[in-house]
Order: structure tokens, then C-alpha cells, then sequence
């Protein structure tokens, strides 16, 4: 497996030095850049070559604060996949940060190993929602269906249908080619097209879209499980 470039950013020192120990020890996961809020994490990505590939990030930070680095992140960087880690983990928070295009959402008072296996997660399939985001995307969905529904129409080709439904059940693009008999390539083309039809920031706000619009044909106690 390839080495996970992992950047983090928290205004407070110690967490982050904590943190950095943690990942000292996890095989494949490297801490390449540390920042104290958005405005410092923003100046060192311009700076860079090298990417990190996962950004594990605070919500409330001096300077910029995680939600307004996120909306810069999705213009400058949208290729560096943030997992919030927060202490604010109300559905509106969680909802909200989401939309913004991050691939997960975390307490801080998160086990270690949800927060390794989150990062490679993440890093392989583009989003991971732990059993507690996915009960908030439950109720979210269902307020959602409370109200007025707007009407949502949207035309995907068939290959387009197969290929979102396969992304929905979490494949990896090296999956999706295997199953589909078409390279990695053609994957990654029909990708993003499909983000570009429904308006999407990424795959995990592709997936959220596709199952709350019911676009994909999913069992809900399997996706859920």
C-alpha cells in the first residue's frame, strides 16, 4: 500500500503533537505538514509540490476556522480529501461540513483506530462515514423527505447508471474497471462526468447525492451495516 501523505491542522499544539505520536506507529500513514489554522495550512499547501493526500482538520480555529477553509480548499485544492475532526458533532455541524465536500466527519474523542481506519479509507475509496455520521445522513434524509420534495430530474447513460451505483457500494475504480471490463481510465472519465452533472465536489458528495436523491438501487440495512 501506498504511504498516505496526512496533513494536520489545530490550533492547539499540543493536540497536533499529539497526533503526529500517534501516526508515528501506524504503517502507511505519514504526517508531511502541520498548521495552527486555515490561513497557516493555506500558505504552506501554495508552497508545496507535493500534495498531502488526507487532511485531518479542526473545525473551530483562530485566523479561519475549518468552514471557511473548507469552501477554499474545494476551489484551491480539491484533490486533498478533509476529514473534519471535531468537538462539535450536531447534525447541523456534521450536515453541513458534508455539503462542503469533506470525506468524513469525526469526533475528537474518536477511538485511534476509527481514526486510522477512517485515513485509509478515505485515502483509498475518497469518503468513509462511521456508524454515527451515517445515523445523522439517516435523519438528515429523512427531514429531507419531511418537506415539499423539489423535483430532480437527471439523464445518466446506463454506463453512467452502472458506474454510480458500483461507486455507492464503495468499489475502488481498480474494482469498478475489473467488474466492467474497461480500464481504470474510462472509470475515472465517467467519474467525472457524473460529478459534473450532479454538481458535485467529490465522490463522497457524489454519493450522498445519489443516495438521498435515490438515483442508485441500494438495500438500505446492507449500505447502512
Amino acid at each position: 500500500m501506498t504511504t498516505i501523505r496526512l496533513a494536520i491542522v489545530d490550533d492547539e499544539a499540543l493536540f497536533r503533537s499529539g497526533m503526529k505520536l500517534l501516526f508515528d506507529f501506524v504503517e502507511n500513514v505519514e504526517v508531511v505538514l502541520e498548521a495552527s489554522n486555515g490561513e497557516d495550512l493555506l500558505q504552506q499547501l501554495r508552497a508545496l509540490e507535493d500534495l498531502p493526500d488526507v487532511l485531518l482538520m479542526d473545525m473551530k480555529m483562530p485566523v479561519l476556522n475549518g468552514i471557511e477553509t473548507a469552501k477554499i480548499m474545494a476551489v484551491e485544492f480539491p484533490q486533498v480529501k478533509i476529514i473534519i475532526l471535531s468537538t462539535y458533532f450536531s447534525k447541523a455541524f456534521v450536515t453541513n461540513m458534508l455539503e462542503l465536500g469533506a470525506a468524513s466527519y469525526l469526533a475528537k474523542n474518536s477511538k485511534p483506530e476509527l481514526v486510522e481506519l477512517t485515513i485509509k479509507e478515505v485515502a483509498e475509496k475518497g469518503f468513509y462515514y462511521s456508524d454515527e455520521i451515517q445515523g445523522i445522513i439517516r435523519e438528515s434524509m429523512m427531514d429531507k423527505k419531511r418537506q415539499a420534495k423539489a423535483s430532480f430530474e437527471i439523464q445518466l447513460t446506463a454506463r453512467e447508471q452502472e458506474i454510480l451505483q458500483l461507486i455507492c457500494e464503495q468499489h475502488t475504480n481498480a474494482e469498478i474497471a475489473k467488474k466492467l471490463y474497461i480500464s481504470s481510465r474510462t472509470v475515472d472519465g465517467h467519474r467525472n462526468n457524473l460529478l459534473q452533472k450532479l454538481n458535485c465536489k467529490n465522490t463522497a458528495g457524489l454519493v450522498a447525492l445519489a443516495v438521498q436523491k435515490q438515483l442508485v438501487q441500494i438495500d438500505a440495512s446492507q449500505f447502512w451495516s
